[in-house]
């Protein structure tokens, strides 16, 4: 081959492979264009949505809400229970990052703090319904404003617990190397928060906020269609579609109701609970980087726009504009006495302050609250107290042997799930539906199986209890595993470390943090689940067996104020009480003996 050939042949290689990176770059930036439509017709989609949100929010409060129970109307019912539940979110997220940092920070608070979660997560749905749907009510009483609210915040009693308890539990548990790291830094509060404490408990944060959306769902029917004695308080959404569709004993409604649920918790679970898991895998504390990376269609279509791109550089200058501007103005405001020579150093913790400060005006509404509840009490006869407590005692037996069924088939499922990307994959989706899919929509299918078992609802409501409080368990025991070092399993490898051997000198040790929040939260989950599980409405008549569960219900039904207060009572009591004796100690035992950073 002559040069000049050669020469030619080489000149053809060179364009080929402009032509050919050009067509790359033409047809990454025509995607990126595509995108960015989608992107700005999502926008505008959502601004709809939110108009229409926002004029039933507006709208006059009706005597009676018509549940059309035709299929055109679901879509609408649909986005509105989808933005209660986000709405739920939303605060619940609010209020599990300060009021966490605030209990893991605070020793003197911590006191208090920590067993009020406790107290707060065992009390039912119906123990704050009926005051907080009458109080909203009559504090907007010319629109659904209200009555909106009160849904919102009824969902997020049934979202917070979990994810409240999985960030307070993160913070105790950060490694000693990523706190003597930020020692080292001089790191701030904020700073400290910002890089070692908040990327930490990330991963867990957001399997948590799965379950905890999940358990925002389970009470959706009754969110949504409350009565309380004579009154009626109903908002159009899927919940209330559902539960007159029950009441009709309409199969063909109820059949597009589920359709609608999961169409919408799949939706959810693509556009927003799986780019979520995948991005908080950039805070696993890892020393290997032989971890199966794990993809999101959506989060991967959302990192080609380039009007994202803009906008998030337009945030960061604007945020150091604004920093720089503040550290300037800041000894304007603020002035700085100089330093006297010999002076001791002065320091000011304004966050010491608003810490105390936020613990009187606690323990103030604390003690109110009591006052008025004591006052409430008075219409009870003594007599009531024995019968409460041992109903829930014997509701307390069917809590524990329903978390440990729970445990015996989520512990190895999880662990499965958690250790294998490509099992998360492709179960992920499908627990999340399993999961935020109502239970008690289920329980006529379920009591017509024991029904014709022969199997007396006392024992059943074990079943119905473990419908709703056995995802708790999975889902930590997903993050768990997912939380396991690669150095660890590589240890294990090396030293020839198999099966059940595996399992119990290896991964339970490892993931025994995460176990005990989902026993913690899990049994939390099937002390409200007791409300709807030891009181059921089934083929035109009420099924019940004697617990605190039925008790509650059944005041509520009848409005029942002093039977309904003390119920709760007794229930938040023995709950407390098992949490200061059992669990703990379970957590004390995690954060010492089982940590892997201690």
């Amino acid at each position: 081959m002559s040069p000049t050939e050669r020469e030619g042949r080489t000149m053809n290689v060179l364009l080929e492979r402009m032509w050919g990176n050009a067509v790359a770059a033409l047809d990454q930036s025509r995607r990126a264009r595509i995108v960015d439509l989608l992107l700005v017709l999502g926008v505008v989609g959502l601004a709809v949505a939110a108009s229409r949100i926002a004029g039933e929010w507006r709208g006059v409060p009706r005597a009676e809400v018509v549940i059309d129970l035709s299929p055109k109307a679901l879509p609408r019912y649909t986005l509105f229970s989808l933005s209660r539940g986000l709405f739920a979110y939303a605060l619940s997220l609010s209020f599990t990052l300060v009021y966490g940092y605030w209990a893991a920070k605070d020793r003197v608070a911590e006191r208090l703090l920590v067993p009020l979660l406790d107290i707060l997560q065992s009390i039912p749905i119906l123990g704050f319904m009926p005051g907080l749907v009458l109080a909203m009510v009559a504090a907007f009483p010319h629109s659904n404003v209200g009555l909106e609210l009160a849904a919102i915040v009824m969902m997020f009693t049934g979202q917070v617990w979990n994810m409240t308890f999985s960030y307070y539990h993160s913070l105790k548990a950060v490694p000693d190397d990523l706190r003597e790291a930020g020692t080292v830094y001089r790191f701030g509060w904020w700073r400290r928060l910002k890089w070692v404490e908040l990327p930490f408990a990330t991963l867990g944060l957001v399997w948590n906020s799965m379950m905890s959306m999940a358990g925002g769902w389970f009470f959706l029917m009754i969110n949504e269609a409350f009565v309380l004695g004579s009154h009626d308080f109903r908002l159009p959404g899927i919940g209330s579609y559902m539960s007159v569709a029950v009441a009709r004993g309409d199969t063909r409604a109820m059949a597009w109701a589920v359709l609608a649920m999961t169409v919408m918790i799949v939706s959810l679970d693509q556009l927003l609970w799986r780019p979520a898991v995948v991005w908080a895998q950039r805070f696993r504390v890892e020393d290997s980087t032989q971890t199966v990376a794990m993809r999101s269609w959506f989060l991967d279509l959302l990192r080609r726009s380039r009007l994202l791109r803009w906008t998030r550089r337009v945030g960061r200058s604007v945020g150091r504009s604004m920093a720089r501007s503040s550290a300037a103005l800041l000894p304007l405001v603020v002035p700085q006495a100089a330093p006297q020579e010999g002076d001791a150093p002065r320091s000011w913790n304004g966050a010491d302050v608003l810490s105390k400060v936020l613990f009187v005006a606690l323990l103030a509404l604390l003690g109110y609250g009591a006052y008025r509840l004591i006052h409430l009490l008075r219409g009870l006869p003594p007599m009531e107290w024995p019968r409460l407590l041992s109903a829930a005692l014997l509701t307390l037996v069917r809590v524990l042997t329903s978390t440990a069924l729970g445990t015996l088939w989520a512990l190895p499922a999880g662990l499965a799930i958690g250790l294998s990307p490509r099992l998360s994959r492709v179960f992920q989706p499908i627990i999340q539906v399993a999961a935020s899919f109502p239970a008690p929509m289920l329980f006529p299918l379920v009591i017509a199986g024991l029904d014709a078992a022969h199997i007396p609802l006392g024992a059943g409501s074990i079943v119905l209890m473990l419908l709703g409080t056995q995802w708790y368990i999975l889902f930590n025991m997903i993050a768990g595993a997912m939380a396991i070092p690669s150095d660890l399993k590589e240890a294990a490898d090396g030293y020839r470390i198999r099966g059940w051997r595996r399992m119990w000198s290896v991964y339970i040790p490892a993931i025994f943090p995460y176990l005990v929040t989902g026993w913690v939260t899990a049994a939390g989950g099937a002390w409200n689940a007791s409300i709807v599980a030891e009181y059921v409405s089934f083929r035109g008549r009420v099924l019940s067996t004697w617990g605190v569960g039925s008790a509650i219900s059944r005041a509520a039904e009848h409005a029942d104020f002093p039977a309904l207060a003390a119920g709760v009572i007794i229930m938040s009591a023995l709950v407390v009480l098992f949490n200061r004796t059992v669990w703990r100690r379970c957590y004390a035992l995690a954060e010492t003996r089982f940590s892997l950073n201690r």
